[in-house]
């Protein structure tokens, strides 16, 4: 069976992908940090679908832990066919904080992982021939949030960027944009999300769902659902000042 590299696949849209996955015949190999949940992740996978489930324990934000998890991508044995780039988190803090530890970590799990395991990834796969790289942007990347909004446009944009460079060579790259997702991710950020009204919530194995799908057909761009899909075109045209205005209510909106 293909294997699939999953980052951060013990929760959320990231664990969704695992189920997905599993429930279309593929192993696994899970990257978290947290060991003990990983395993249960892992068996529980094992259990329900009885595909092989790897696991790794890593912290992304860890160099050393990183590469470590580059080099299995690379690695020639029992080679990785899928990656989904997904390990991320909220950030609930000003730009302005003199501590900027959080957006440090930022940077390292959700930029510089993606680069660096992406690379990986895209040199294995293409020199085989096939291959897949999905990787978790946000429709917040074309709004003005904070740096998660950063962030995520980098995210967005490399992606692009990669799958202009693998044009040609048979590994699929998709960016997959979401909007408010049902999971832990608000709550562990600290993030309000009270306010807002049911429309814009998503559910994660429909995103897990369709961007598989997506990434099948060869979209680089994935914007799960018709009102986000809408959203995202929409926001595509606006103009900067609008994006911009828009944006601080949002941010004034999530304040506990």
């Amino acid at each position: 069976m293909a294997l699939a590299l999953v980052t951060g696949g013990t929760a959320g849209i990231g664990h969704a992908f695992a189920v997905e996955l599993a429930s279309r015949g593929w192993d696994l190999a899970l990257v978290a940090r947290d060991s003990a949940r990983l395993e249960r992740v892992a068996e529980e996978l094992r259990t329900r679908s009885g595909n092989k489930v790897e696991t790794i324990t890593a912290d992304l934000a860890v160099r050393a832990d990183m590469l470590r998890v580059a080099d299995r991508l690379e690695c020639t044995e029992s080679p990785i066919e899928m990656l989904i780039n997904n390990a991320g988190f909220g950030i609930h803090a000003s730009l302005l904080d003199k501590d900027f530890s959080i957006q440090e970590k930022a940077l390292d799990v959700m930029c510089l992982s993606v680069l660096v395991l992406s690379g990986a990834a895209g040199r294995a796969m293409s020199a085989r021939g096939h291959g897949s790289i999905i990787n978790i942007g946000s429709s917040s990347g074309i709004i003005t949030t904070g740096n998660y909004s950063a962030v995520k446009a980098w995210v967005n944009t490399y992606t692009e960027g990669l799958a202009n460079e693998l044009r040609g060579t048979g590994v699929s790259v998709t960016a997959v944009l979401p909007g408010w997702v049902h999971t832990e991710f608000h709550e562990r950020a600290g993030i309000n999300a009270s306010k807002l009204p049911d429309v814009v919530w998503l559910q994660a194995d429909d995103i897990a769902r369709e961007a598989l799908d997506d990434n099948s057909r060869g979209k680089v761009i994935s914007v799960p659902s018709k009102r986000w899909n809408a959203a995202y075109l929409i926001g595509r045209h606006l103009p900067r000042s609008a994006i911009r205005s828009l944006s601080r209510k949002l941010s004034n909106s999530r304040k506990s």
